[in-house]
């Protein structure tokens, strides 16, 4: 990772780490390192995205460009008008973290930013010269709305007769949300749809459930879905509050996309923190996987360097790349009520086939990340892993986000789950002490 981007874009402490000036020198490198004549920026709810969002505009206008501001938005929408544009695309948000983060995505005609790009606007951030020409113009613009609202007309949706409740996080996707879940049931019942700039992820959306599981009881819901604050991710419930997963959600719709002839190859892709359950039950219906390394950007290559038509990780990142060329969560759960309605079936017949294994994934904090290069911990982990034998996940990764070290361990004996998730993480902590 470099000085500013990292797996994500870039990442920081609002008004501490991600300021004014810097933003200002963002839209300045964007500016001469793509030479764009228009760029169009979108943000999520929190309270430092219009300081972050209008810095960086100004530092376009300073140079020429014009700017369409598309106000609050998904991060999906962002993607694809840049996309649809062929332009530079600017999404202000840090999804699923909580307010005082915040982040500045890139997309050139609507992929994300290249390594060697990012290399270019990190030199220029600190080294460039700020220059100012005939100030460009800002456009306040429905265009961004009006070309995302055409993929969802070509879905022939239809009306739905369960009973829908979703989770918008407070973030950005609050107000497309129930435009478009409207479409297909009136009486949808959306909540944390009331951003006051702090409340974005907020004990609320994909990362924290309780507030949709507790609308399951209050309503008797029949399906509900969570989403994150810039609208990327997904995470589906049925009407006992189980929840299913991106790679689950993957698994119900490929067997869909199969039986129609739509399913590419017959083959999905999802990473290595895949469910080994969930393995299983695809060789057994005759879908092939690929599993990448975890983090959008590899399944994004895999999805269209080999054009398969599903992909995504279990954290609810989904892409369908017959619809659209980037994961979108509202995208995905509308997919979902169109196959339960197109096949009469239920969520329970759509994810038959399935025994997941149990899982266990422990967020090691505080620790610093260079421990994972001893080779007393490389050793550690090939130990367990030959202790898991096959048909088991063992994955140890530091987070591209945040300051901690992920260790995930699947099998089907639940106590040797406990029993080594215990023995590899106390080893890892131990050894960070040394450092």
């Amino acid at each position: 990772m470099g000085k500013y981007f990292g797996t994500d874009g870039i990442r920081g402490v609002a008004f501490d780490t991600l300021t004014s000036d810097l933003a200002f020198r963002v839209g300045q490198a964007i500016s001469h390192v793509y030479h764009p004549q228009e760029v169009v920026i979108g943000m999520d709810t929190r309270e430092s995205s219009p300081m972050l969002a209008y810095s960086i505009a100004n530092g376009l206008m300073a140079n020429g460009i014009d700017v369409i501001f598309a106000g609050v938005v998904s991060t999906p929408m962002v993607a694809y008008y840049s996309k649809l544009k062929s332009m530079i695309g600017i999404m202000i948000t840090a999804s699923h973290n909580p307010f005082m983060d915040n982040g500045i995505k890139v997309f050139n005609k609507g992929y994300k930013t290249v390594e060697a790009d990012e290399i270019k606007l990190e030199d220029f951030i600190d080294h460039g010269s700020v220059s100012y020409q005939p100030f460009g113009k800002l456009i306040m613009s429905q265009d961004i709305h009006d070309e995302y609202i055409k993929i969802y007309d070509g879905l022939n949706l239809r009306p739905s007769k369960l009973k829908i409740g979703y989770d918008s996080a407070n973030g950005a996707n609050y107000l497309i949300a129930k435009e478009i879940f409207n479409r297909v049931n009136t009486e949808a019942t959306q909540i944390s749809a009331s951003p006051n700039g702090k409340n974005i992820n907020l004990n609320c959306g994909s990362t924290h459930l309780e507030p949709i599981i507790e609308l399951i009881r209050k309503k008797n819901l029949d399906i509900a879905f969570s989403f994150d604050g810039d609208g990327d991710r997904i995470i589906l419930l049925d009407s006992r509050g189980r929840v299913y997963d991106g790679d689950l959600i993957i698994y119900m719709i490929a067997k869909y996309l199969k039986s129609k002839y739509l399913l590419n190859k017959d083959t999905i892709v999802l990473t290595k923190m895949s469910n080994p359950g969930i393995l299983k039950a695809l060789d057994d219906k005759g879908i092939k996987y690929v599993l990448t390394d975890v983090g959008d950007k590899y399944v994004f290559h895999e999805l269209y360097t080999n054009g398969y038509t599903i992909g995504g990780e279990s954290s609810g990142h989904v892409i369908l790349t017959h619809l659209l060329h980037t994961g979108d969560g509202l995208l995905v759960a509308l997919y979902l009520l169109k196959i339960l309605e197109e096949k009469s079936s239920t969520l329970d017949e759509l994810a038959s086939g399935v025994s997941l294994y149990p899982l266990k994934l422990t967020n090691i904090k505080g620790i610093n990340k260079e421990v994972l290069k001893k080779h007393t911990v490389i050793d550690k982990i090939k130990a367990i892993q030959d202790k898991l034998g096959s048909h088991a996940l063992l994955l140890v990764r530091a987070s591209g986000t945040e300051n901690l070290i992920r260790v995930t361990i699947s099998h089907k004996d639940s106590s040797l789950v406990e029993h080594l998730t215990h023995e590899l993480v106390s080893f890892i902590q131990k050894e960070g002490e040394n450092l």
